[in-house]
Parts: structure tokens; C-alpha cells; sequence
């Protein structure tokens, strides 16, 4: 089974560069709706802008938000986590306001992952990984960010909030702006969304006060077509040119193996063993390749949609497919919580490290005076 081709999402977001021609001709009805799309965006931004609609600020509380012009899969979970995890260690009072996408509830929730955790219907799958892997953050769950936002100062005290995938949720007021792209894929085809991947027009990143680049090694670009192995188009403008944004670079990568009963294990554990890889993710090619890096043969994969609910009869699927082919099931962190109790697979834990521009990120957190040098 030949399991390092694109989806099909993949293909359409980020096909070749340049696109074929008959592509283009068969795609065109999704053209056509993005256009209208397109057109809801620009009024809602045209009303920020003229100040009609206006952002609440929640005097006291430094608000950061993480977000992306991309739908899914660029790498902004493990941001999310990067920065919190830097901001404890500054000794910061921090929180993280998520909407919880994909939850079946909607009620407003508060939890740390050193308390007793809600379900993944009542919280979503990414609250869920967040808290585990950051105890001592406490997470916010609710369409009301704002409200949220006022919980964490005046219930919890908390001094600084991260607002997970707060680019187009401009209703919050926000004292720095993260936009993550994967320089693998850049912004894709450049259309919005159905036609394309993006959630705004890529003039929007004018907003942005900081880039957060997941990088690859080496670095991606039209001249470099063979990098990666997903047959994604490869773009070296992340944004449009002129606007001088600092960026930050960050490179991912897998950090331990996580067995079913929660122990970590080095990155060489399953190296050399064959495996069926599960996932539901927006690009899922990327997991595959990481799954190679790590010396496992991939000799089956259940792929999903992104944030896909796993039914039991998929589950026994996926199981009766992993004894056939003799391997273990292995997954994401994000989609093992979506995975009921008792069900076998070991985990990828992704780990980032900073490769340049930790200065710009400090001084977005507030961890460095504005007047210091760079």
C-alpha cells in the first residue's frame, strides 16, 4: 500500500506548482464559491478596520494570540505549547483561551491538567493535549473568548492568556499577533477557502506582529522542488513581500515514543519494526514523514479528516488491518485523545526547538523590554 501519496485536500491546497491547466478548469466551481467566501471576509475585516465593529481590551491581562491564514496542519498546537511552557518557566500566570473545536458541548469550561480532565466531546481533542502536556496552564473552553478572557483575570488571576487560534478572532483585543506558517507549503495554492487553504486573504498578514515559521531542513524552496516527499507545491514567499514582519524559526520534530501506558521512550524505540499509522489530521503527510525519520517501516495507514471522531467500528478495522500486517498501531498526541480507553497504540510526542529569533519571541511573551537590543 503506498501510503506517502497526498489526500485528497492535499492535492487541492497544495498541488504542484505551477497547477495544471485542466486542474484549474475542473476546480473552477470551487473558484466561483471562494469568491463569495472571499467576499464575507472582506466585509468583516472592512468593519474592524473602520472601527464599526470594534476589539474589547481586557485591561491587565497581556494577551498573545497563536493563529494561522492556513486551515489545519500548520503547526500550530506545538506553538502553542512552546510558548506556554516558556512562559511558566518565567514564572508567568498564564492560561490558554481555545474555542474547543469539534466539541460536541457548549458549555464554558476551565480545567488544568493537574485536576480531574472533561471528556472530548465536552472539550474538543486539542484543550485535552494542551493540558496534559502543560498541568499547570489552565485552559478555557468557549466560543466567548472574551468572556474567558475576563475569567482569567478576575476569577484566577492570571497575567498573561495565549488566544489558540485567535488570527480571525478579532473580537478579543491583543497585545501581539502570531501568525504560523510551514515553509513546506507556504500558503499553499494562494486561493481561500473551498478552492484554496486560506481563511483570509494573504494581505491580511499585515495584522500580524510576528511570524512564526515552521522550518524545514533544508530549507524549502521552488529551487529545491525534491525536498519533502508529499509533492506539495513549494513556496519561498510565506508572505507578501514589503511588509517586514520579524520572524521567528522553529524547527519540529519527534522527542520520545509514548507506549500505551503513558512511558516515554527514545526515539529509537520502534526503529526497524513495522507499523500502521493513525491518523486524522488537515495534512497528514507530514506524520508520515515522521514516521520514516524515526526507522519504522509504515506498512498500513487509516487516514482521517482533521479532528476526525474515530467510530468503534473503524477502530476494529484499524486493528484487524495492524494484525494483518503484523505491525503496531501508532498515532499523533493529538488524535490519541480521541481514542477510547483500552485501545493499544503508542504515540508520537513532537518536541520544538528555536532556531532563530528567540529575541522576537521573547519580547512578544513580554519577557523582554521593548528597549533592549536584538
Amino acid at each position: 500500500m503506498k501510503t506517502d501519496s497526498p489526500t485528497a485536500i492535499e492535492r487541492v491546497f497544495y498541488p504542484p506548482s505551477p497547477e495544471p491547466w485542466s486542474r484549474r478548469m475542473a476546480l473552477s466551481p470551487l473558484t466561483a464559491l471562494s469568491w463569495t467566501y472571499a467576499a464575507a471576509v472582506h466585509l468583516r475585516g472592512a468593519l474592524y478596520d473602520l472601527g464599526l465593529l470594534r476589539a474589547e481590551r481586557v485591561e491587565g491581562l497581556r494577551v498573545v494570540s497563536v493563529g494561522n491564514l492556513n486551515v489545519g496542519g500548520t503547526g500550530k498546537t506545538p506553538a502553542v505549547l512552546h510558548l506556554a511552557e516558556l512562559l511558566v518557566r518565567a514564572g508567568r500566570k498564564v492560561g490558554i483561551l481555545t474555542r474547543g473545536y469539534g466539541r460536541r458541548s457548549t458549555e464554558a469550561l476551565t480545567f488544568m491538567g493537574a485536576e480531574s480532565l472533561p471528556s472530548v466531546e465536552e472539550a474538543g481533542d486539542e484543550p485535552l493535549l494542551l493540558a496534559s502536556r502543560c498541568p499547570s496552564v489552565r485552559l478555557f473552553v468557549s466560543a466567548d473568548r472574551v468572556s474567558s478572557a475576563y475569567r482569567a483575570r478576575d476569577e484566577y488571576g492570571l497575567d498573561t492568556v495565549l488566544l489558540d487560534d485567535g488570527f480571525q478572532h478579532r473580537r478579543l483585543a491583543r497585545d501581539e499577533d502570531l501568525v504560523v506558517v510551514d515553509e513546506a507549503v507556504g500558503l499553499g495554492n494562494g486561493h481561500m477557502l473551498p478552492r484554496g487553504p486560506l481563511r483570509e486573504p494573504s494581505s491580511s498578514m499585515k495584522r500580524a506582529t510576528l511570524l512564526w515559521v515552521r522550518t524545514s531542513t533544508p530549507p524549502v524552496t521552488h529551487a529545491n522542488p525534491s525536498s519533502g516527499d508529499t509533492g506539495v507545491v513549494r513556496s519561498p514567499e510565506l508572505v507578501p513581500p514589503g511588509l517586514g514582519i520579524p520572524r521567528v524559526r522553529a524547527r519540529y520534530g519527534p522527542s520520545a515514543w509514548v507506549d500505551p501506558e503513558g512511558r516515554l521512550h527514545p526515539t529509537d524505540a520502534l526503529r526497524g519494526q513495522g507499523v500502521l499509522a493513525l491518523a486524522g489530521l488537515g495534512r497528514p503527510g507530514g506524520f508520515l514523514k515522521t514516521l520514516k525519520s524515526l526507522g519504522v517501516e509504515v506498512l498500513d495507514a487509516a487516514l482521517y479528516p482533521d479532528h476526525h471522531r474515530f467510530t468503534a467500528e473503524e477502530l476494529r478495522d484499524v486493528e484487524a488491518r495492524a494484525a494483518r500486517c503484523g505491525g503496531r498501531v501508532v498515532t499523533t498526541e493529538k488524535d490519541a485523545v480521541r481514542l477510547p480507553p483500552g485501545f493499544v497504540a503508542w504515540k508520537v510526542r513532537l518536541g520544538v526547538d528555536v532556531v532563530e529569533g528567540e529575541a522576537h519571541l521573547r519580547r512578544a511573551l513580554g519577557l523582554l523590554a521593548a528597549s533592549d537590543d536584538l
